[in-house]
């Protein structure tokens, strides 16, 4: 993470924010003076070493925000008297959105659980079980005589039985209990007491039109500055609340030359999938595969790729807003292939 500045008719200051950077090298790509620098992608995506993907020569930057309007996740951003440049008006800015429809959301939480950056905020309020369940229990302890067979079977846990001894001459001090918040009435435990100590009633189903729908709230959210466009929240949303739209269209291919000896050494190396900040690259019968339906085509496992084997071409982005022909002749070669 870095803040450099640079006072004079305008206060102009250029940050970079090492969460949201994936190392694909597009900023110093389009750097006009080469002062970004990428670092050794692959040890830092390894842990091996800590430092940030991108560095800065303070003294060679001129401050043009070319970076940071190209940066499709917002790793870098240059303020111009504190106001950043994307709220200008006159500066290119990404037509990219994820974003979670709430009234179309179940709020079941598999979009949470398969986001590679940790990207989606996602609560749920279930109701009181108790609420949906009737029936009755009791237990005879004049009859019981704690064999233990319905705690054990007990599906719910819902049966705890203590067996205290009081002195080394008495006899041990039992207890038998029902937790009624998590008793289910499914009958185990009285089918199960060799003693008929146990008298169950369940009027879940004959009382069911009394019973509340069950009402499950929540919140699911997107935090976009983390957000990589990878797209798998959309594709496993079983109900198609989520929608995402990539910052490029095009291609990636694994391109080998057995002639040449540049041959995917698949599990050997596996660079490319440790650098991939969206899982969409996977090792199949020895060689590396990337599903595009989760590939955002950032570039880092060309970068990253010992042998350069993959071929990244990109089609179209979607940025928008470029006025000047400098700048859309610089920010044009991102749609080159790669």
């Amino acid at each position: 993470m870095f803040n450099i500045e640079r006072n004079g008719e305008e206060h102009r200051k250029l940050s970079y924010n090492d969460s949201n950077c994936v190392g694909c090298g597009i900023c110093t790509d389009v750097c006009p003076t080469s002062s970004l620098r990428l670092g050794p992608l692959v040890p830092i995506a390894r842990g091996l070493i800590e430092m940030d993907l991108i560095s800065v020569n303070a003294d060679t930057c001129v401050f043009c925000g070319l970076c940071s309007v190209a940066c499709p996740f917002e790793s870098l951003s240059l303020e111009i008297d504190n106001v950043n440049i994307q709220k200008l008006g006159n500066y290119p800015v990404w037509d990219v959105e994820s974003k979670v429809d709430d009234e179309e959301c179940i709020y079941c939480g598999r979009c949470y659980s398969v986001c590679p950056r940790d990207s989606i905020i996602f609560e749920r309020n279930l109701p009181d079980a108790v609420s949906l369940i009737r029936g009755e229990i009791s237990i005879d302890e004049e009859k019981c005589i704690y064999c233990s067979f319905c705690a054990d079977l007990c599906p719910a846990e819902a049966i705890v039985i203590s067996n205290t001894p009081t002195s080394s001459v008495d006899l041990l001090n039992n207890s038998i209990e029902v937790d009624l918040s998590k008793c289910v009435h499914c009958g185990v435990c009285k089918r199960v007491c060799p003693e008929n100590a146990i008298r169950q009633i369940c009027s879940t189903c004959m009382l069911r039109e009394e019973i509340p729908k069950p009402e499950i709230t929540g919140n699911t959210f997107i935090a976009e500055d983390t957000c990589v466009s990878c797209s798998w929240c959309s594709e496993i949303c079983p109900v198609d609340a989520i929608t995402v739209t990539k910052p490029f269209d095009g291609k990636l291919e694994l391109v080998e030359n057995e002639a040449d000896e540049k041959i995917c050494k698949g599990i050997a190396c596996h660079a490319c999938q440790d650098v991939c900040p969206c899982n969409a690259v996977t090792i199949v019968d020895g060689k590396s595969v990337t599903n595009l339906d989760f590939c955002n085509l950032c570039g880092a496992c060309v970068t990253a790729c010992p042998q350069d084997l993959r071929v990244l071409t990109r089609t179209a982005m979607k940025l928008d807003n470029i006025n000047s022909d400098s700048w859309k002749e610089i920010l044009s070669s991102m749609i080159n292939g790669k």
